[in-house]
């Protein structure tokens, strides 16, 4: 079945659900050997939409559009039934392809693969796929090594998927290149896939979706934007995405936010200090070390860092952000939620006060990190009917981190809980800048089937965002772990929105070409600090941070040793005077910058090891990741 509108054409088979799309003489169709499917748990392998037992199609015109609607029905044996509905939006020539769930109820599906990835099969450097895993990655076509193992399986609004959005180019940087935008307009229950074999030939990426409590439950939605010419580049890519992003409310501004909270100007050119207060590493925990218990405990206490404080403003650090792991007296990653009082350890309330007021003396910003979805098993309050269950009836838990046992928190809960901690802190005196909601922005939505405070992903993300809100709301600066943009409205800054490869081992093979899709799209929304970490034979970290305009670490201390990005030995030890050094220079051009959008992005002379940025003043950042060189350009 063939239909058009608005300058698109699309070619549709009813029976297999595969599709072309046709737009200014450049094609784009269905990849050999693939079609959409579905993954349940009665079938040992994935049921093509092809294998329906009756298939009906029916031609649609609309006030909106050109469109094939199709019912399929009768799968796996049973009347499993849903229907696709793909058609040509009039005004923009945008093709939108929608999974419906009709009869929803006779197969336990576990995942469909809707709709099928397009043909990407030539194994040339300039056919480019775009993911947003972490601030981004640019896969060549042509690239040695192997796509595999996204983080949280490519799901969107994780690490894997800050942005739900992929896209590919043909003939990036020629007059004659062409792409695609693919937007997840339904991205709660969602993610993508992708397979890249090392030095292709191809480069195949689709989406899938998941039952929400163990439903699909509602429809889902793709919208493909086609791109050509000098309009198909990795700028206009990353734009389209921030145009339907502004169009849906995620795009709030920095000056924006700053209007009700003036002090996130503040932030702007400020150097970041992570550290920590009191380390405890539970028996029950897998990171515990019975050969070694002394490591297993550490403590700094809340004077010995007012002194820190007082050493670094000596030295010239006139602007810095502090933020505080381990303040409470559990310990880091321990007995959350259930985290106060201070730690007694390392000088209780008035010890923490004192810390406090030392960094507002300097002329500091003070934050403490925080957990609300962690929830520890020997936490005072700890009740698992408030825990995660999943539709089955089980509680999900782990001991991976210090705290050892844990569940998870139901979302629906955790506003009650931050309400119940900042009245407290308030209470003793702690007047804090900001604060860190650990994993809220780098880890999956929870989705709970308890009655009694039952909860889908979409509803977690919006109670987590609900727990950001009240925060502004008592001026305190809110802040996570990475960034996910159904955070964008009402988060500041994070922990850091790194490339991939900057939180794996400095000497593990890359996915890809690092770049700035994050920063494309929200640069003026979200105040973003970078490692300044220098790799030996390697790496120069400051260059990341000066091409993204963010802010610089001068102190990070990482939570756990060899993981969140900590480089270890690998890295080029410097003294203090220079650290300061190099960090002013990076928070000299965030002060300059931090609030604008970042308008362009491109490769000096198509060598991707030159990279270039520019904002929305003129300023622009040219880096040589090769040579270990940059160059800013400031406005007049």
């Amino acid at each position: 079945m063939t239909f058009g509108c608005a300058g698109t054409t699309v070619e549709f088979d009813e029976t297999t659900a595969r599709m072309t799309i046709d737009r200014n003489g450049h094609r784009w169709r269905n990849a050999t050997g693939t079609e959409p499917v579905l993954h349940t748990t009665e079938a040992s392998s994935a049921i093509p939409f092809s294998q329906a037992e009756q298939v009906v199609a029916e031609r649609r015109t609309t006030g909106v559009g050109e469109s094939v609607s199709v019912r399929y029905s009768g799968l796996g044996g049973t009347d499993y039934a849903f229907e696709t509905h793909v058609w040509i939006e009039s005004t923009t020539g945008d093709v939108i392809a929608e999974w419906i769930p009709l009869q929803d109820m006779a197969l336990n599906v576990t995942r469909v693969a809707w709709p099928a990835p397009f043909a990407f099969d030539e194994p040339r450097d300039d056919w480019a796929t775009l993911i947003t895993h972490g601030q981004g990655t640019m896969i060549p076509n042509d690239w040695p090594i192997p796509t595999s193992d996204i983080p949280f399986d490519g799901r969107f609004w994780t690490e894997g998927g800050y942005m739900p959005f992929y896209a590919q180019i043909r003939n990036l940087g020629c007059s004659d290149a062409a792409g695609y935008v693919a937007i997840c307009e339904t991205p709660a229950n969602a993610g993508y896939y992708i397979d890249h074999p090392a030095h292709g030939p191809h480069t195949h990426i689709g989406t899938w979706f998941e039952p929400s409590l163990g439903r699909m439950g509602y429809r889902r939605v793709i919208r493909y934007r086609l791109l050509d010419g000098n309009r198909a580049t990795i700028t206009d890519a990353a734009k389209t995405y921030r145009e339907w992003a502004g169009e849906h409310g995620l795009l709030r501004m920095l000056a924006e936010k700053a209007v009700r909270n003036p002090s996130i100007r503040r932030l702007l050119g400020c150097m970041w200090m992570h550290v920590g207060a009191k380390t405890h590493v539970q028996p029950d925990s897998s990171m515990y070390d019975p050969e070694h218990p002394e490591r297993n405990d550490a403590l700094v206490t809340f004077e010995q860092r007012a002194d820190q404080l007082r050493a670094l403003h000596g030295a010239g650090v006139d602007r810095l952000y502090m933020h505080l792991d381990g303040w409470g007296q559990p310990g880091y990653d321990n007995q959350h939620p259930d985290y106060l009082p201070a730690c007694a350890e390392a000088g209780g309330w008035e010890g923490l006060r004192a810390l406090v007021d030392t960094a507002h003396e300097c002329g500091y910003l003070f934050g403490l990190h925080d957990q609300y979805r962690d929830y520890h098993c020997n936490a005072a309050t700890h009740d698992e009917r408030n825990a995660v269950m999943l539709p089955d009836g089980s509680v999900p838990e782990h001991a991976r981190w210090a705290g050892g046992r844990q569940r998870y928190l139901c979302g629906g809960l955790a506003p009650d809980y931050v309400k119940r901690n900042y009245r407290g802190l308030a209470a003793h005196g702690i007047d804090l800048d900001g604060t860190y909601l650990d994993v809220f922005t780098c880890n999956e939505g929870d989705e709970c089937a308890n009655p009694e405070h039952r909860m889908s992903r979409t509803d977690c993300y919006r109670e987590r965002a609900r727990c950001f809100r009240w925060l502004l709301e008592r001026g305190i600066l809110t802040s996570s772990e990475e960034v996910s943009d159904w955070a964008m409205p009402v988060l500041v800054f994070c922990h850091y929105a790194p490339y991939d490869f900057q939180l794996a081992a400095p000497d593990a093979p890359r996915a890809g070409v690092p770049v700035p899709l994050q920063n494309l799209v929200y640069h003026d929304c979200v105040v973003e600090p970078w490692m300044m970490d220098r790799v030996e034979g390697g790496d120069d970290y400051m260059l990341y941070a000066l091409l993204n305009g963010g802010a610089p670490y001068l102190i990070r201390d990482a939570a756990y040793a060899g993981i969140d990005g900590d480089v270890g030995d690998a890295g080029v030890g410097g003294t203090l005077e220079d650290d300061i050094a190099r960090c002013r220079v990076v928070a000299d051009l965030h002060r300059r910058v931090g609030m604008l959008e970042m308008i362009g992005f491109d490769f000096v002379d198509g060598d991707v090891s030159r990279q270039r940025t520019v904002f929305a003043d003129g300023t622009s950042v040219s880096v040589n990741l090769r040579e270990g060189t940059y160059r800013i350009d400031l406005a007049e």
